[in-house]
């Protein structure tokens, strides 16, 4: 071996010896009876000129520049820790929960709401929609999904062959925020044990998270929704899968066909029948 292949292997050597990696053998030297008699091979080869090995600081930084850039991953599919961590309630229910929530003034939304969402729909529902505040008209009826978006929510929900009645649909913050802005971080934080004890109550057989904070609050990260819609997460032992929210599909039609494909993949989950149409 000589020239720029020695060089490379001396430098991996010398690589590998720094990472304590020595299973390597490697005799430098010419092997004895290479011009023996009966060999029809004659050595013409100039002697080997003094060669100092790349370091492996060197080699690193060569390694690094030619390799492609890195792709950003999915983020790990697991479940979240929230769970385990947060405070039970023994003997909890839905009633409990409204009675402890009282008139709340734990963050600055009740400033300017008119009522309290709690939330609406059977206790023992199989299926929970997590949305992610009240609107206008949910603040004056204190109902949520009862405006213009609630009433797509109706038609995905019948879409499935269910009733509204059927199901458990709720915010993660209970109250309005100002001019409909997305929720703070510390409004989020103080309204969301809340959110996770009606949960753990209902006991639902599966959660779909509708837009990206309410995927935010049970998902522990802020990640892209049209990353994650569709596939099968979990939230405290509760299949749970996040998909766009019906005021997005006001604006954005044409997204309908994404959402009803991740409802078909809820129907299958749950046992119900998945109507023959696209």
């Amino acid at each position: 071996m000589k020239g720029e292949a020695r060089a490379n292997v001396e430098a991996w050597l010398e690589y590998f010896s720094e990472l304590r990696i020595s299973s390597f053998y490697l005799d430098r030297a010419e092997p004895a009876g290479a011009t023996a008699a009966g060999s029809s091979v004659t050595s013409t080869a100039p002697a080997t000129a003094t060669y100092v090995p790349t370091s492996s600081a060197a080699m690193r930084a060569k390694l690094q520049a030619s390799a492609p850039a890195p792709v950003a991953p999915l983020p790990v599919v697991k479940s979240a820790s929230l769970f385990e961590a947060g405070p039970r309630v023994e003997n909890d229910t839905l009633e409990r929960i409204r009675e402890d929530i009282g008139d709340c003034k734990r963050c600055r939304l009740c400033q300017q709401r008119n009522k309290i969402v709690f939330g609406s729909g059977s206790a023992r529902a199989d299926l929970v929609f997590v949305g992610e505040g009240p609107g206008r008209d949910e603040d004056i009826q204190g109902l949520p999904f009862v405006g213009r978006a609630g009433k797509l929510l109706t038609q995905m929900i019948e879409a499935m062959g269910l009733k509204r009645e059927d199901v458990y649909i709720c915010n993660v913050v209970k109250c309005r925020p100002p001019e409909n802005r997305a929720p703070e971080p510390d409004e989020m934080d103080t309204c969301s044990p809340f959110l996770y004890r009606q949960l753990a109550v209902i006991k639902p057989k599966a959660v779909v998270c509708l837009g990206a904070i309410a995927f935010q609050a049970l998902y522990g990260a802020k990640q892209s929704i049209s990353r994650l819609r569709g596939q099968w997460l979990e939230f405290r032992g509760i299949p749970m899968m996040a998909t766009y929210h019906p005021a997005y599909l006001l604006r954005n039609p044409n997204a309908k066909g994404e959402v009803w494909e991740d409802l078909k993949k809820v129907m299958v989950h749950l046992g119900l029948k998945v109507p023959a149409r696209s």
